[in-house]
């Protein structure tokens, strides 16, 4: 099944609940081709595989890649999968159930498929190729709608025995807080999500205490994304800045609490939130984290912006299957 060793090329593929990206890599995982789709998951499971190996299949035409010369996919998504087998086991984003995703692809591109957690190949890719480059221990953390978390360790993936783990985003940071998707209260993405900033800045814009952002996006807080809260701070909106800040904050006590536990020599923030105002959310997210970890534990550790954007799941998605399928070994 797939290329021949000394001569392959590597599909990474991201499936999110909105779009979906196809980038397919030489050997050396130089970006080829890389297509978008929007998931479209409402139409049903078997439209939405369709999709999903049509989008595959123009990137490798698009890269002029033969068939024959795909070594393999990887793909990276965001909701509970079994590893083992690589099912998508519940995607309520998606409305999908038990979808053996691995299976149908390796039928359909007759090439080996890895399915991971979309924020553990980010933090992959991070390590491999970007922000974290051969560290001995890596941090990721991504808020974005949620938060995501993964820990690389001496090049393997920190997971359960079929299914991803690092679950910061439900640390309990907030005893009895604010109602979460999964049915606690009070954890970390109640309160330094994406989500959570944007209704906070949604009843400051409401009260009168941020009008740019009012002017901008009004207060529905679907309208409000990263890229709108960045402008309102850098158009004067203090209030907001204040929210971030103290959000980010949140964030770095997790950070903390994590370092405490895994001792990594770097600390990756990535996400859209991150990406608009790197700056600002590195920095807070350190310092908090500086002020509430051991100090032998968190002097050494470097933290860093995610420099890999939009591809760090692809990347690590398609370096994770080509070293199962011995590239690296």
């Amino acid at each position: 099944m797939g290329a021949d060793k000394t001569d392959r090329n590597w599909i990474g593929f991201d499936l999110g609940g909105t779009k979906m990206m196809a980038t397919a890599f030489d050997e050396d995982f130089k970006i080829l081709s890389s297509e978008r789709k929007k998931t479209k998951a409402e139409k049903g499971v078997e439209s939405g595989m369709d999709r999903i190996c049509e989008t595959i299949s123009e990137a490798l035409d698009h890269a002029g890649i033969e068939r024959k010369r795909l070594g393999g996919i990887g793909v990276g998504f965001a909701g509970p999968l079994d590893l083992d087998k690589g099912v998508i086991v519940d995607a309520p984003n998606l409305g999908w159930r038990d979808v053996p995703l691995r299976e149908i692809l390796e039928k359909k591109f007759d090439c080996p498929v890895v399915v991971a957690n979309d924020v553990d190949a980010g933090t992959y890719g991070e390590y491999r190729f970007g922000a974290a480059r051969d560290a001995r221990c890596v941090l990721g953390v991504f808020p974005g709608t949620g938060i995501g978390g993964a820990c690389i360790y001496k090049g393997r993936i920190l997971k359960g025995d079929s299914q991803s783990c690092m679950e910061i985003g439900h640390m309990i940071v907030v005893p009895g807080g604010n109602l979460c998707g999964c049915g606690r209260r009070g954890c970390l993405e109640t309160v330094a999500s994406r989500l959570a900033i944007a209704a906070e800045c949604a009843l400051a814009a409401t009260r009168g205490n941020a009008p740019h952002l009012l002017e901008l996006a009004g207060s529905d807080v679907r309208e409000i994304r990263s890229g709108t809260i960045a402008s309102a701070i850098k158009a004067g909106d203090k209030v907001v800045e204040d929210i971030v800040r103290h959000a980010a904050r949140q964030l770095g006590m997790a950070v903390a609490n994590a370092v405490n536990l895994l001792a990594p020599d770097v600390v990756v923030l990535g996400g859209g939130l991150v990406e608009e105002m790197p700056d600002l959310f590195v920095e807070e997210t350190k310092n908090a984290a500086r002020r509430l970890a051991m100090k032998s534990l968190i002097d050494p550790v470097k933290f860093a912006a995610a420099k890999l954007g939009d591809n760090a799941t692809v990347m690590g998605a398609a370096a994770l299957v080509a070293e199962k399928c011995g590239k690296d070994g």
